[in-house]
């Protein structure tokens, strides 16, 4: 149960959901099913062996190349939350591990990477596909039981998030271009809607969130399960349900929601004023 409903508030959705790690292996799914591989995602690159002449090596040794521009100049930052496709491969061909046989992308805190993984991605933009040849001291390291030398990944960045440890600027007051509800929400768009429709009080809807203290604090967030929530607005707090049907799918808006709209002093759960970043995934 998530704590932003309205009744109970669970201690257990709070930071302590850890994120999938790839760490050592890469080998954590977001979610659950898929539709299977796709072969032409699993085949290994003609360049698998050595990085080929134009592909660029940092001091530290890695080689990556650009296999197709990204979308923006969006780069994401060490602490960011990033959602991925990608396919790793030993020099010799064997696939490491890949998104592509969950049939969805992998969503996890970048900090949690082995370290070429992370080098890599941050060179990345939205949208963008690399490859990377990440060499033995920036991969498994001779780790017992992993894959040794070199190690190749196609990757594709999907989206990279704020870690939702760190506090947004305006946490402590809604700005002075924030708007405001009859109620007393405060809100302001982060990125505007692709969609049209908007949810109805007892819609079903499929949300990314992080919620905030005043002073900063992360009391939960969906970023650290790593797949979206889904919900009825119907069963959250006040604040919530009023401020969703404000939104369009694909929108993200932070919300400054008022004690009497929020959790009104319940034992256990947040006081004060709390702050909400949300992204609508889809209306259900």
């Amino acid at each position: 149960m998530s704590s932003i409903q309205a009744t109970s508030y669970s201690k257990a959705n709070a930071m302590a959901r850890c994120l999938p790690t790839i760490v050592l292996l890469l080998a954590a799914s977001t979610a659950a099913g898929g539709q299977g591989p796709a072969a032409t995602n699993l085949a290994p690159p003609p360049d698998l062996t050595a990085p080929p002449a134009d592909a660029v090596t940092s001091a530290s040794g890695l080689a990556s190349k650009v296999v197709t521009p990204g979308s923006s100049g969006d780069k994401p930052q060490g602490t960011d939350v990033v959602t991925v496709h990608y396919t790793g491969w030993t020099a010799d061909g064997m696939v490491v591990d890949s998104s592509w046989t969950r049939g969805v992308p992998a969503m996890f805190a970048l900090n949690r990477a082995m370290l070429g993984w992370r080098e890599c991605v941050q060179l990345m933009t939205v949208a963008e596909k690399r490859r990377c040849w990440i060499p033995k001291k920036l991969a498994y390291d001779g780790q017992p039981g992993r894959p040794t030398g070199m190690i190749v990944f196609d990757i594709e960045l999907v989206e990279t998030r704020r870690s939702p440890a760190i506090a947004p600027p305006d946490v402590a007051a809604p700005p002075d271009d924030a708007k405001r509800t009859t109620s007393g929400v405060s809100y302001r768009v982060l990125r505007p809607g692709t969609g049209v429709r908007r949810p109805e009080a007892y819609s079903r809807v499929t949300v990314h969130y992080t919620g905030w203290t005043t002073d900063g604090k992360t009391f939960d967030t969906s970023l650290t399960r790593g797949a979206p929530t889904t919900l009825s607005l119907n069963s959250v707090i006040q604040g919530w349900a009023e401020g969703m049907q404000l939104m369009v799918e694909g929108e993200s808006t932070r919300f400054w929601i008022p004690e009497d709209l929020a959790y009104k002093g319940e034992p256990g759960a947040p006081r004060g004023m709390l702050v909400f970043d949300i992204e609508l995934v889809r209306i259900e």
